[in-house]
């Protein structure tokens, strides 16, 4: 007979599970999103949610071992870095595209 699972063990397989269902969702929304924007607004959430979540169950199984720090500076790093390559990604597209990052002059320009 096999012991009943810890609290440790469930809270890390949910912490997985939402993890992968969250980058999954990610994955699916990049696939298909029809341009270069909105491709990269389904990146968001993979690397500020679904990565410290995944961490988060390394850390609960492995406590702060060597792999759990790992974990939770590859989330810190994504979740820092994430955004900042979106952004550079779509600003050189639309250099790439317009010779400019500016609005042009056939652009609307959506402002809060």
């Amino acid at each position: 007979m096999t012991a009943p699972p810890t609290w440790q063990a469930i809270l890390m397989w949910i912490l997985l599970g939402a993890g992968i269902l969250v980058i999954a969702a990610s994955v699916v929304g990049v696939l298909v999103m029809p341009n270069l924007p909105d491709r990269l607004h389904f990146l968001t959430p993979a690397t500020s949610v679904g990565a410290p979540l995944v961490a988060g169950a390394v850390v609960v199984r492995e406590a702060l071992s060597h792999a759990g720090i790992a974990s939770i500076l590859v989330a810190l790093t994504l979740m820092v870095y994430g955004p900042v390559l979106g952004h550079a990604t779509i600003r050189a597209a639309r250099i790439r595209r317009f010779d400019d990052w500016r609005p042009q002059r056939n652009e609307t320009v959506h402002r809060p």
